[in-house]
């Protein structure tokens, strides 16, 4: 049963050699026309400069996969020491590493790389979208203060209407100082709601136009065909759109509220009393003290609302880095875990060949060391072992008296004398074991894939 075993691994090592040899080569080959396109898509120069580079680099990583995985198909089954065993596993780790290095990342690109970049656009396309908003936001967050700053430029020229028809504030009807000042107050304000208007409508105009570049964006994000050219006109969208981002941080009409607030009270300039009586004169201070009372609270508001406006967090400056197809591959590595593995098999499946031959020879050698010597023998060893028979004889050993001392010295104890057992001439042989043991055999040499 052990020698119908062994004589079938035997035979099994055998025919699967050839085929060994076909997948090294065929999966040598694969590395290398997929890492040749991974070359080309990082190398930069004229069209026969690339080509020629990344054709003599894949041929080197086909003939060094090739080539190493022979190496360790030949060798790594038929060493059985625990330390020949070890440093030729680190020879192994050292060269996967390597072989990961020069060709793995460079397949991985080939396989994922157009994906990898449309993975870069559309990231990109999110935050660009993130800062538009933004920005758009910030521009916008002055428009809160205008209703606050109508209502208080109507309620000045109302009140100046009213004193100048009824004489609501003085009790005296007619255009005097008074009229003045909540006149002067009410245009102020105009002008500052004016500014406001002006500058919603050029925040609209500029968030239309980032809106029109994001769908350009994002259309060739999703656009079919070769990337290249829709990454060069993605970069050209993303230059345009950071020109609006800018523009619409500047657009901001925050600080020039601020500062029209500041004027309120900083540059109120109460006219003077123009009352013909002391009363009316003495009336008038009055209403023009609680106007400036009245005008200082409202520029503290509105400063202090401005204040909040401008203490958002600007948009920050964002610059687009175009990427090839290997560095995207790199970068977005987590989202493309399929094509890395599919990659990496290419190139350490070699591996699983050599630790199933390993497996067949221990086997294989277990099973022989289970069998008697006469069954173990090879016919070379066969023909050595007679032809040191054929020496003894001609010496004039007799091999059969040989044999029996060696017998009754193993039950007695004793050393076997060579010439006292039948040697007609001195030999200086003292014990032989041909019958029973035979002699040494030479390691059989496995056939290597």
């Amino acid at each position: 049963m052990a020698l119908g075993a062994s004589h079938r691994l035997q035979d099994g090592i055998e025919a699967v050699e050839t085929m060994t040899r076909f997948a090294l080569a065929v999966l040598a080959l694969a590395s290398g026309v997929y890492t040749y396109l991974g070359v080309r898509s990082i190398l930069d120069g004229s069209a026969t400069a690339v080509f020629f580079a990344a054709l003599i680099y894949s041929s080197a990583v086909s003939v060094a996969i090739y080539a190493f995985w022979s190496y360790m198909a030949r060798f790594y089954p038929h060493v059985t020491g625990t330390a020949g065993r070890g440093a030729m596993i680190g020879v192994m780790a050292l060269g996967c590493a390597m072989i990961i290095a020069m060709s793995s990342w460079l397949n991985a690109a080939a396989l994922a790389g157009s994906a990898a970049l449309e993975q870069h656009l559309a990231e990109t396309l999110e935050d660009y979208t993130a800062d538009l908003d933004k920005a758009h936001q910030n521009a916008l967050a002055a428009q809160s203060l205008l209703p606050d700053i109508q209502r208080t430029q109507e309620r000045f020229q109302r009140l100046a209407d009213q004193e100048r028809e009824t004489g609501a504030l003085t009790g005296t009807t007619g255009a005097g100082s008074v009229v003045q000042l909540l006149s002067q107050m009410a245009a102020q304000l105009t002008e500052l709601e004016n500014g406001i208007t002006a500058s919603r409508e050029r925040v609209t105009t500029l968030f239309d136009d980032g809106r029109k570049r994001l769908e350009t964006m994002r259309t060739l994000v999703s656009a079919p065909g070769a990337i290249d050219p829709r990454a060069d006109q993605f970069s050209a969208e993303v230059v345009a759109l950071s020109g609006v981002i800018t523009s619409l941080q500047q657009t901001s009409i925050a600080p020039s509220v601020k500062r029209a607030a500041e004027d309120l009270s900083l540059g109120f300039i109460a006219p003077i009393a123009d009352g013909d009586a002391p009363d009316l004169a003495n009336r008038q201070d009055r209403v023009m003290e609680t106007i400036r009372s009245s005008v200082a609270a409202q520029s503290k508001v509105l400063s202090t609302a401005a204040d909040e406006i401008l203490a958002r967090e600007p948009v920050a400056d964002r610059r687009f880095v175009p990427l090839s197809s290997a560095e995207a591959v790199l970068r977005y590595a987590s989202d493309f875990i399929p094509s890395w593995a599919g990659a990496i098999s290419i190139d350490l499946l070699p591996a699983v060949l050599v630790f199933m031959l390993s497996i067949v020879h221990a086997a294989l050698r277990r099973q022989e060391e289970t069998l008697p010597f006469a069954q173990r023998i090879t016919a070379a060893e066969l023909l050595d072992a007679m032809a040191v028979q054929q020496a003894l004889a001609r010496s004039g050993v007799d091999i059969e008296a040989i044999v029996r001392a060696e017998v009754l010295a193993d039950r007695s104890g004793d050393a076997v004398d060579l010439n006292e057992a039948g040697a007609t001439e001195p030999t200086n042989i003292t014990s032989l074991d041909i019958a029973s043991k035979g002699p040494p055999r030479a390691p059989r040499a496995g056939t290597p894939a």
